[in-house]
């Protein structure tokens, strides 16, 4: 590795170790792009200028880094949700963009059958705050309260409250025991769901680097839901929406618990942009 070497020799350099090392290529940009400060526009522009010495010592310890294992947001610090971007640390669930699409769809349910202008709004297990901190940012009127067991998530969803001056109640507490005592419009989570036996088949960058506490559930991923339509119905307003994340064959162990929590009301499973079933939502009016 030279001292004087131009950005995109260091680049494609970076993106062949990546991809020797089976990981994927193109963190190697959003690596550089972290380290210099710069855009991808900024990046393109910039080729044919020599990567400093110090700016090119870190680029290399983040690709290493990376290259073992590190998910690239660890090392960057942030990562993007609906167009806003938020801090994690180990302490919290890497936001996926599935999750970008059960705000979607509240966001259009609510504007069907949530006639009131401040919808009380629940984020069960919050994590870094980023579907609490999406509905206040989206819907400036309502009033959102978001629930985590960690001490450490609620501290990182705070931090990302604050820097998108986004007013959100923060409760530390198991699932739905901090809201108990009123009633909500809507109440949406992304639990963990993921069953314990599936752990020997996850990529390395997430079994050992993100909160098990985040990703894993008892009876086969599906004790949290259990957990939670227990007690919905007595949380829930009359029109009300329920919004929860699924793994990909859970769609109807969920539905059926959910239509049993609310026998009249309409339950749906919808798929995520893969086409797999990802949401469970239950509409009551």
């Amino acid at each position: 590795m030279h001292k004087k070497e131009q950005i995109f020799e260091a680049l494609n350099w970076a993106s062949s170790y990546l991809s020797e090392n089976a990981r994927e290529e193109a963190a190697a940009r959003i690596l550089l792009q972290h380290v210099l400060g710069v855009s991808h526009a900024g990046l393109l522009a910039s080729l044919r200028d020599e990567l400093g010495e110090l700016d090119s010592e870190q680029f290399w310890n983040l690709v290493r880094q990376f290259a073992k294992g590190t998910p690239v947001q660890h090392l960057t610090g942030y990562e993007m949700f609906y167009g806003r971007e938020f801090s994690v640390n180990p302490d919290v669930l890497i936001p996926r963009p599935e999750t970008e699409e059960l705000v979607e769809e509240t966001l259009a349910a609510i504007r069907v059958n949530i006639r009131v202008p401040s919808p009380k709004i629940a984020d069960i297990g919050t994590g870094s705050g980023i579907i609490a901190i999406t509905m206040k940012k989206e819907l400036p009127s309502s009033e959102v309260t978001a629930t985590d067991i960690s001490p450490e998530a609620l501290a990182v969803a705070r931090q990302n409250a604050a820097a998108l001056e986004a007013d959100i109640n923060f409760k530390l507490g198991d699932l739905l025991d901090p809201l108990k005592g009123r009633k909500w419009d809507v109440i949406l989570s992304n639990p963990p769901y993921i069953a314990h036996s599936e752990a020997d088949g996850m990529a390395d960058t997430v079994k050992d680097y993100e909160p098990h506490s985040a990703l894993f559930a008892e009876e086969n991923g599906l004790a949290l839901y259990h957990k939670m339509m227990e007690g919905i119905p007595d949380l829930l307003n009359k029109p009300g929406i329920v919004g929860v994340e699924i793994g990909h064959l859970q769609g109807e162990a969920v539905k059926t618990m959910m239509k049993k929590a609310f026998p009249q009301a309409e339950i749906y499973v919808k798929k995520d942009i893969n086409k797999n079933d990802r949401m469970v939502f239950c509409i009551n009016r």
